[in-house]
């Protein structure tokens, strides 16, 4: 409850004074200071002055939406400790395995690598409870802020790994549609945008699912196995012709859009503009830059030169504090 009064304070504090044509995406909430995807995290992003939110969306046994980086649990949170004998066969623990009223009683924590230590050191160090929640109660709280403080910040959710859901036999995009639809948030005029790495999902969500709201097709690299996509040629002129055909914008890795050794351009953004489509790409961190750039030339490399349309960022209050300067 102190979080949440943390973050309404700030409101008052916090301008959202940025270019209009330049959007600030909460990546995961705000994953810098609090742990990704908690209701605190949003409730902080929101008072930072973002203008979206991302919510990344997997599925739970009795079929819930919730609000998870990840298909799998320990990296965010002490299923381990909680569930020891719930862990499938090659030792992961997948949300998908565990009902909503599980997944309540786990305690999310920082992010953690295989090895238990903590990912970024500075980040969030307390003993907090934080919980796993659904996509609903990300949009009741939203929506009851922007009511509240009369703005208009967004959603962003992500379809996570929709291939992955279909082999369990989970249609998780007929589920995500489901609710959008139930909030009137299927719509191309709504604040919200939604996202997803499966170029052939996104695809089924415009024209078979009849979705109308905008899409972000996601671009990854095709050794990271994300999804069957076929990346490389994403990347090319007719890639991205292709995805005009059913999205609004793409959602590219920053090493895309610029060689991090000469810190030249590609060209990709460049593309992707005369293709008709808006450019966020993923993710800035302050904590996690190139050795050679800082903050302000990173920024100043994506906004001004580059010219993205929007940034994903773990730290809302740097983006809008460099925007509005």
């Amino acid at each position: 409850m102190k979080l949440y009064l943390l973050g309404l304070l700030m409101l008052a504090f916090t301008g959202q004074v940025i270019a209009a044509q330049s959007l600030v995406i909460a990546h995961r909430g705000a994953p810098g200071y609090l742990p990704e995807h908690t209701l605190e995290s949003v409730t902080l992003a929101y008072a930072l002055g973002a203008d979206f939110i991302e919510q990344d969306l997997v599925v739970t046994k009795d079929s819930k939406l919730i609000v998870l980086h990840d298909i799998h649990l320990e990296t965010v949170t002490n299923v381990e400790q909680t569930f020891p004998s719930r862990k499938r066969e090659d030792g992961r623990y997948y949300a998908l395995d565990f009902t909503l009223a599980e997944l309540k009683t786990l305690n999310v924590h920082e992010r953690q690598d295989a090895n238990g230590k903590q990912v970024f050191p500075n980040r969030y160090q307390g003993k907090g409870t934080f919980h796993i929640v659904t996509f609903e109660e990300q949009i009741e709280l939203i929506q009851q802020l922007n009511r509240q403080f009369n703005k208009t910040t967004g959603f962003y959710p992500e379809v996570k790994s929709p291939a992955w859901h279909k082999q369990q036999g989970v249609d998780i995009s007929q589920l995500v549609m489901a609710v959008l639809r139930k909030h009137e948030l299927d719509d191309e005029d709504k604040a919200i945008y939604v996202q997803c790495f499966d170029f052939a999902e996104t695809q089924r969500l415009r024209n078979d699912l009849g979705a109308k709201v905008k899409l972000i097709q996601l671009i990854g690299e095709n050794d990271w196995q994300e999804s069957p996509t076929d990346y490389d040629f994403l990347k090319t002129p007719a890639g991205l012709k292709a995805i005009a055909k059913v999205a609004q914008g793409i959602g590219p890795w920053i090493p895309q859009l610029v060689d991090l050794k000469t810190m030249q351009p590609t060209g990709f953004v460049e593309q992707a503009h005369i293709a008709g489509l808006k450019v966020h790409p993923y993710t800035f961190r302050k904590d996690a830059l190139p050795e050679n750039i800082n903050t302000q030339q990173t920024l100043q490399l994506l906004f001004k030169d580059l010219k993205v349309d929007g940034l994903f960022t773990d730290f809302t209050d740097t983006v809008v504090t460099y925007l509005a300067e």
